[in-house]
């Protein structure tokens, strides 16, 4: 593996480490491999073998493509279907990730604050591989279809330096009056990006970055199935 590819995949590991919320020692024993290997790894004393890329693959679910390429969801495209049973009502038991009453793609601009306040939240999802930081809001519109269908739910976490783009991944963007869930695509100009609809109906959008006042990056799709 080329010393660049290899550097990229490392920064993509220790990105995944932080979203986890866990240390090298966890992060060896969740993937199945010796702490030191781990720590060469990422130190870049030892090139990253097939069969470490693919325990994380197998062991924790993360997507190879984005493991490689840095394109695809970290933890995949595939949606994660939640029993209308397993969301704990806000009146219960207040464990796990907020499911909060807010469409990700609706109404005015407004402040993280006030979208993400607690009069909002409806209940709580407990799920595996999902950041402590995450929260989980509502999409509506076909624009993101197939991957993300009108009605489903998206776990988002805060973006807290703009600047640094995961590329082709998946964010909830706060324009000045409106709220957008698109694919980040690089634009020639450097001082501007392309959202993109996975719906090829709809034309992309070139948009100043300037002008993005919040990202919010799409850690997981869910379904919800309110069936009995």
């Amino acid at each position: 593996m080329e010393p660049e590819k290899n550097a990229e995949i490392i920064a993509r590991i220790k990105y995944l480490m932080k979203e986890m919320g866990v240390r090298q020692v966890q992060f060896a024993e969740r993937v199945g491999i010796d702490t030191s290997n781990l720590s060469k790894y990422l130190n870049g004393h030892m090139t990253l073998s097939d069969s470490f890329l693919n325990r994380m693959v197998v062991n924790l679910g993360v997507s190879k493509e984005w493991l490689l390429e840095g394109t695809d969801l970290p933890f995949g495209k595939s949606l994660v279907r939640v029993d209308s049973g397993d969301v704990h009502q806000a009146a219960g038991a207040n464990s796990g990730t907020p499911v909060y009453d807010v469409d990700a793609t609706a109404g005015m601009a407004s402040g993280r604050n006030e979208l993400f306040s607690s009069e909002n939240i409806v209940g709580w999802v407990n799920l595996p591989n999902m950041s402590p930081n995450c929260r989980i809001v509502r999409v509506s519109g076909d624009s993101m279809a197939p991957v993300i269908m009108d009605g489903d739910f998206v776990a988002v976490r805060e973006v807290s330096n703009p600047q640094q783009i995961y590329w082709g991944q998946i964010y909830v963007i706060q324009l000045d009056d409106f709220r957008l869930v698109k694919y980040l695509r690089r634009h020639t100009d450097p001082n501007m990006v392309v959202l993109r609809s996975e719906n090829p109906n709809y034309d992309d959008m070139d948009v100043r970055r300037s002008d993005i006042h919040e990202l919010l990056l799409v850690q997981h799709v869910l379904h919800i199935n309110s069936r009995l």
